[in-house]
């Protein structure tokens, strides 16, 4: 309940036309580094291994909200994994841009589905709801940060195979 009521007082404050983000050059990978870190023990009793690859790289944003959205990429790609999957989270440096990937080696996403899941609430599969947890409200939180930072987001996903989120930053995104 208490995750419920964060999450939606989240997305209230990320939907205020009056909301004052602060910008400033960050290391993703840093922050990347630190999620990762942070829920390997999660990851371990679910049985899945969290990796992290790439390079240090510097983008305009806002420190919190990088930290919310990588974890609640990596939160999905552990939570919707089968025992003894993969999540390897990726931040690559490229001329003009930086790409953040989240891929997993869960259950994966149908297509009538990949349009939707950024909606809040909006569950795939709801009879799996209580078997594993969330609020519907991850990757809606998500879709409001990318678009706060002028950044894109990309999902590529096979049911059975797993799942790929990349979130392209732009120079000068903030």
């Amino acid at each position: 309940l208490i995750t419920l009521i964060n999450d939606i007082i989240q997305l209230s404050k990320l939907d205020s036309p009056v909301l004052e983000v602060i910008f400033e050059q960050v290391d993703l990978y840093a922050i990347a580094e630190k999620v990762v870190s942070s829920m390997q023990v999660n990851a371990a009793a679910r049985e899945v291994s969290l990796t992290l690859t790439g390079s240090s790289a510097i983008v305009c944003a806002n420190r919190g909200m990088m930290e919310e959205l990588i974890t609640n990429l990596c939160d999905n790609a552990v939570r919707y994994n089968y025992k003894g999957g993969s999540v390897r989270v990726s931040v690559i440096p490229l001329k003009g841009r930086v790409i953040l990937s989240v891929q997993d080696t869960g259950i994966g996403i149908s297509p009538e589905d990949q349009q939707r899941v950024f909606e809040r609430f909006y569950r795939v599969d709801k009879s799996r709801s209580k078997e594993t947890g969330g609020t519907g409200l991850g990757l809606s939180i998500v879709k409001h940060i990318v678009a706060q930072h002028h950044a894109e987001i990309k999902l590529e996903s096979e049911l059975g195979k797993g799942t790929d989120i990349r979130v392209i930053f732009y120079e000068n995104n903030g």
